[in-house]
């Protein structure tokens, strides 16, 4: 499984343009079950059992990353840019970047000696940041770049320490390589797989793909942001890498389904897998549009406790990685028996 987040997070698919992603994604389930495309970018997945079960599941991951749309070309050839999606401004200066037609750029700005005393003690913002991909001047940075094109992080997918993984991306590719393992591996009953896109910029593809599917019942896959650093403390930690999947109970779209919230717990702890909660109602996922959907969907999270989101170096623990798929696997089992 990580050789799959590995091969999935080098893959670059910024909201809206998730083809490269979806292409792998179609390549790993090609004749192990029933697939469509939809006209959004979803990939919707139709897994048969040796059973059918009374109600459905929809289990669901969301393919696109954060990342960077070009916005204006300036006279001395830099590119203005925007972000898709949340992105602290602080983690983008002095990124490496990739644009669409694999040209690296850097992220810069003003030069340190030339900020005032009020400007050195303030991050930077995206209106003071530039990509400079080496252009001399306007003319010829457009025979490169379009506006509209995107750019997305450049990172290394490498370990930290003993049990810890980086990368750009692994919200949500990890949850894309558990439900591709869940795929390869089989399912006792039908289960709909819907790996799906721009999540990042507003729950569009969950929403679209929830109301096709129709399920009864959803398990969510994510990661969440884990604050587990000296600087925090208590509540403000919400969840700590190496703590076990995170299960929320609230979070600013979703009030979770209270049962199936406490089996997830239940599960756990009966099988010997941490598992832990989030100290804060904060955040969301594409919960918040599938819960919604039609005449309503009862709703989980499983969740991968993530330092550094949505940056170039996301860093997870490959324990954690695993506990959540084993949690998937058997909250799947039993939500089927509901």
């Amino acid at each position: 499984m990580i050789n799959t987040l590995k091969e999935l997070c080098l893959l670059n698919g910024v909201s809206g343009n998730e083809g490269s992603v979806r292409d792998y994604i179609i390549s790993r389930i090609e004749g192990k079950c029933e697939y469509s495309v939809d006209p959004l970018g979803n990939v919707i997945a139709l897994v048969k059992g040796n059973k059918t079960p009374k109600n459905k599941l929809m289990i669901s991951a969301h393919m696109d990353e954060v990342g960077f749309i070009i916005t204006h070309i300036n006279d001395n050839g830099t590119l203005s840019f925007s972000c898709v999606g949340g992105i602290d401004a602080r983690v983008i200066y002095g990124r490496q970047v990739m644009l669409e037609n694999g040209m690296i750029g850097v992220v810069g700005g003003k030069a340190l000696h030339n900020l005032s005393g009020d400007e050195k003690d303030k991050a930077p913002t995206l209106s003071d940041m530039t990509i400079d991909i080496g252009a001399s001047d306007k003319e010829e940075a457009k025979q490169y770049v379009k506006l509209g094109s995107y750019a997305s992080f450049v990172s290394e997918f490498v370990k930290l320490g003993e049990n810890n993984l980086k990368c750009k991306a692994i919200d949500d590719r990890a949850g894309c390589a558990m439900m591709l393992r869940m795929i390869e591996e089989g399912v006792e009953y039908d289960t709909y797989f819907t790996f799906v896109v721009q999540e990042e910029i507003g729950l569009r593809g969950a929403t679209c793909a929830a109301f096709t599917v129709s399920p009864d019942f959803a398990i969510i896959l994510e990661s969440t942001t884990a604050a587990d650093i000296p600087s925090a403390s208590g509540a403000n930690k919400v969840c700590s890498v190496g703590g076990g999947p995170v299960v929320s109970y609230m979070d600013s779209h979703t009030l979770y389904d209270k049962e199936i919230y406490n089996m997830a717990f239940k599960l756990a702890e009966e099988n010997g897998i941490p598992c832990q909660t989030k100290t804060r109602v904060a955040g969301g996922n594409d919960a918040g549009a599938i819960q919604v959907s039609r005449g309503g969907v009862r709703v989980c999270a499983i969740s991968l406790p993530c330092r550094y989101l949505h940056s170039a170096s996301c860093v997870i623990s490959a324990n954690d990685f695993e506990d959540s798929y084993r949690l998937l696997k058997l909250l799947s089992d039993r939500i089927y028996s509901l």
